[in-house]
């Protein structure tokens, strides 16, 4: 649906979370949101792009920012994902893909020659004020966690 650039208001959401309860972004408005949009629990670039934001969090909490993965799974999956693998970020589930569709991340893909549709994977930098101050689109996932960590330190107002 949406075509999101830069200075866009991120759109909000209302979704389940892992662990219980719901997490609203607009609930979070006043400080930078790191939002990253991944296909699937438990496969090997999604675990490894959960493991490095997780990794960083320390570091992302310090310069004042949240950091919330978002994918169609379900909280129960993401309750086993975290616990699998002992992530420390929060995990929103999207099973209707409303929110993903929002951010124009349902898309069509391709693999072995099969075209198929799937979330792309993408990062939002939203800042306190609830406008995209970034995006990165189609993620490598090496190198990106401390790439968005240091976005976040390049923001005004935030401690490095």
């Amino acid at each position: 649906m949406a075509d999101l650039d830069v200075g866009d208001k991120a759109p909000d959401f209302d979704l389940p979370r892992d662990g219980g309860g719901s997490l609203r972004l607009s609930d979070l408005l006043g400080k930078p949101v790191v939002l990253y949009f991944y296909p699937q629990d438990d496969t090997t670039s999604c675990t490894s792009e959960a493991i490095g934001f997780s990794g960083l969090r320390p570091a992302f909490e310090h310069a004042g920012a949240a950091i919330v993965g978002l994918s169609p799974d379900s909280t129960k999956k993401h309750d086993k994902f975290k616990a699998k693998h002992g992530l420390s970020v929060d995990l929103v589930a999207d099973e209707e893909r409303k929110t993903i569709e929002a951010y124009g991340l349902w898309v069509e893909k391709q693999m072995y020659g099969r075209r198929y549709m799937g979330v792309e994977r993408a990062t939002f930098l939203i800042g306190a004020d609830g406008r995209i101050a970034r995006i990165w689109r189609k993620v490598r996932v090496k190198g990106h966690a401390q790439a968005v960590l240091e976005a976040v330190q390049a923001l005004p107002g935030t401690g490095k």
